[in-house]
């Protein structure tokens, strides 16, 4: 593949274009196969400094850019909010002016913050990588569902996908729902009408009937109901919510033959997906989701670190 990749930072998959996603996925596509092997170590980014800053607490996504970066003979060091200045009151902007004078090669952020992704990324001098901003979007996410959406299918064109729950503090929906559509794939929306966005992409259909909006699909998303993005009134009025919107082996029965069942995790078993649901090896792709993650952050940083290497 060419050097030229026409996007200096990864803040959003809003901006990219099909043929920048591909691109992207079909890099991925030689780690997985590569994170399949006794041996998982490559040297091309041996001599380079990745920083990870991460301002709320993760489990898949630090530890999957940890892990990538490493494989890829990255130097990497994990900032944790919980044990730096930001906790005497540091800005953001501050943080990211003393992270940039050491002179990283590339910065992964994940902050609370809507638009802080892009905000660093005005005051860095070596690329940033989004790795979830508040309620905006976790480009990376949407790109490894992509990944495995097109290993299991063969394709996303033509997929319909149901994205369902708590899709209004969700950044994960807000990057697939700029994400699938885009490469070909019919989405949509389901949850209670107060967990549904206000804005909605043109061409994508949304359902507050649980059962009605997943019936027929291929794929179904399901969503963590994220109460530490709500306000107190909002989560103490959902109710019963697994009753109306959890996703049961009854329900399951309305998908399409051989549908697929997604998460992002973390998972609340109970409440929005039961558990023999999540664990299912013939329906459930969620820790291929996982697997794949590796591989994308492996490809976004085999790729945004492109110009700090030639």
């Amino acid at each position: 593949m060419s050097n030229a990749f026409p996007h200096r930072h990864l803040l959003g998959i809003e901006g990219l274009s099909a043929d920048d996603i591909r691109i992207i996925l079909d890099e991925a596509e030689q780690w997985v196969e590569f994170n399949r092997r006794p041996r998982k170590q490559d040297g091309r980014l041996v001599g380079l400094t990745q920083i990870n800053a991460f301002f709320e607490n993760s489990t898949r996504t630090l530890f999957s850019f940890e892990i990538a970066g490493k494989r890829l003979g990255a130097q990497v060091a994990n900032f944790h909010a919980a044990a730096s200045s930001v906790k005497k009151g540091e800005s953001l902007i501050d943080t990211a002016l003393t992270l940039n004078a050491m002179r990283p090669d590339v910065l992964i952020i994940r902050h609370e913050a809507n638009g802080a992704a892009a905000d660093v990324a005005d005051v860095m001098d070596c690329p940033v990588i989004n790795a979830g901003d508040g309620r905006g979007e976790h480009p990376t996410q949407a790109l490894l569902d992509a990944l495995t959406l097109r290993r299991r299918f063969g394709r996303i064109e033509g997929l319909k996908i149901a994205i369902c729950g708590d899709i209004r503090h969700s950044r994960v929906a807000g990057s697939n729902m700029r994400s699938l559509p885009l490469l070909g794939a019919e989405v949509r929306l389901v949850g209670p009408v107060a967990l549904l966005p206000d804005s909605i992409p043109a061409g994508i259909s949304t359902f507050t009937d649980f059962e009605e909006g997943i019936a027929g699909t291929d794929v179904v998303m399901m969503l963590r109901i994220q109460r530490e993005r709500m306000e107190e009134a909002l989560s103490a009025s959902l109710g019963d919510y697994h009753s109306f919107y959890g996703l049961t082996r009854e329900r399951l029965d309305r998908l399409a033959p051989n549908a697929a069942v997604m998460h992002p995790g973390p998972m609340n078993r109970g409440v929005e997906i039961d558990g023999d649901i999540a664990d299912d090896p013939k329906r459930s792709l969620i820790q291929e989701q996982v697997e794949m993650g590796v591989a994308v952050r492996m490809a976004c940083l085999d790729i945004f670190t492109r110009s700090a290497r030639s």
